[in-house]
């Protein structure tokens, strides 16, 4: 376990891991900055990331909801038709009781207990309990062949080893000789690797992770989806961590590559936090407008409207349609494809995309 034998605190950071640290502690002290934004951007920043956290974390373990279901189960809270939808929907349920309750949280074995009750209530309603029987983590090869990439702790070690987790953790924590960050990247390594149940370990991990960060003083998964940020690296999340779980059981594992991982994807976050936010305010009139061309130059490539909309929270769908015909009668931008799904490109970015496009007929 990371926990033991004082090796966190005589662990020695290379630089790459320390300027991360040091980046997300800067953006940290940004934070109540970007939350003093327009308030209809970050209430849409929190509505997006609710449906985008319910819907990666679920897609990493491959369950898929449509995306018109995923916004009613999430928003509206409708009732799930089938075993899919009932995992989002408990996904749903314990993400909204971390968001308005993660302060008032002691983080022990009865809580995960709690959080695993209600991640599946819906789907199985058999949560809450360890793992009966030993599990072992594996994959298929593209060959067909499946391997095992790691042995957790055995069924009847699990409560005692959760137990000395989350013990480890307050006392670490309260201690303060090792930042927070690396606390909670080593806390959520060691979780996965007890694994403590016999299914959702995975989405247990995401949602710890959250509420650990947000009772640190790192609220940025309330406005970005870290289980997004966690899907579109799954292939370096999976990878990492079997590098770093080998020789977990001897205390021998390679930790510093998960720590990392983690904190590339904190950083990330709290990038796309500041890139949604701006540095617009209330009394500023146009910043819509302005968002908008901004966002646009930043960009590369054909887009549609939904891409604008994605990065520009709290704007209108027919205010960025506004905008765009704007733009093309100004030649700024033009039209590469009418219809439902309208794309655009910038017109210096013109003949770079006909060159693309040339490239791809021919292949």
């Amino acid at each position: 376990m990371s926990f033991r034998n004082e090796r966190l605190e005589n662990m020695l950071f290379p630089n790459k891991i320390t300027r991360l640290i040091g980046r997300i502690h800067e953006y940290k002290g940004k934070q109540d900055l970007f939350k003093k934004q327009t308030p209809e951007v970050l209430e849409a920043l929190k509505r997006v990331a609710m449906i985008q956290s319910a819907e990666s974390s679920n897609r990493i373990e491959g369950i898929v909801v449509s995306e018109k279901r995923i916004e009613s189960l999430v928003q509206d809270k409708a009732e799930p038709k089938n075993r899919s939808e009932a995992e989002v929907a408990g996904y749903r349920d314990v993400l909204e009781t971390i968001h308005t309750s993660f302060e008032y949280m002691s983080v022990k074995p009865s809580l995960i207990l709690q959080f695993h009750r209600d991640l599946m209530k819906l789907a199985t309603g058999s949560g809450g309990k360890w793992k009966v029987s030993d599990n072992e983590i594996r994959e298929t090869l593209p060959t067909g062949e499946v391997r095992i990439r790691f042995v957790p702790v055995p069924a009847w070690q699990t409560p005692e080893a959760v137990e000395e987790l989350t013990n480890q953790f307050k006392e670490k924590r309260e201690s303060g000789y090792v930042d927070d960050l690396v606390l909670i990247a080593a806390f959520v390594l060691d979780f996965l690797s007890i694994h403590p149940f016999g299914d959702g370990n995975g989405r247990m991990a995401r949602l710890l992770t959250l509420l650990l960060l947000y009772q640190s003083g790192y609220e940025v998964g309330r406005y970005i989806s870290l289980e997004k940020v966690i899907e579109e690296t799954k292939e370096q999340y999976y990878e990492t961590l079997y590098m770093s779980s080998q020789n977990w059981h001897e205390g021998e594992h390679h930790l510093l590559s998960w720590i990392e991982y983690f904190l590339t994807v904190v950083l990330k976050a709290y990038q796309r936090f500041e890139e949604r936010v701006g540095t617009v305010t209330d009394s500023q009139k146009g910043w819509k407008k302005e968002r908008i061309e901004t966002v646009i130059k930043s960009l590369k490539g054909e887009f549609t409207i939904a891409d604008i909309e994605e990065l520009c929270p709290g704007i209108s769908r027919p205010t960025i349609s506004r905008t765009l015909n704007e733009m093309s009668r100004k030649h700024v931008i033009t039209c590469t494809e009418r219809g439902r799904n309208a794309k655009w490109v910038k017109v210096e970015d013109l003949m770079e995309y006909i060159d693309l496009t040339k490239q791809k007929d021919q292949s």
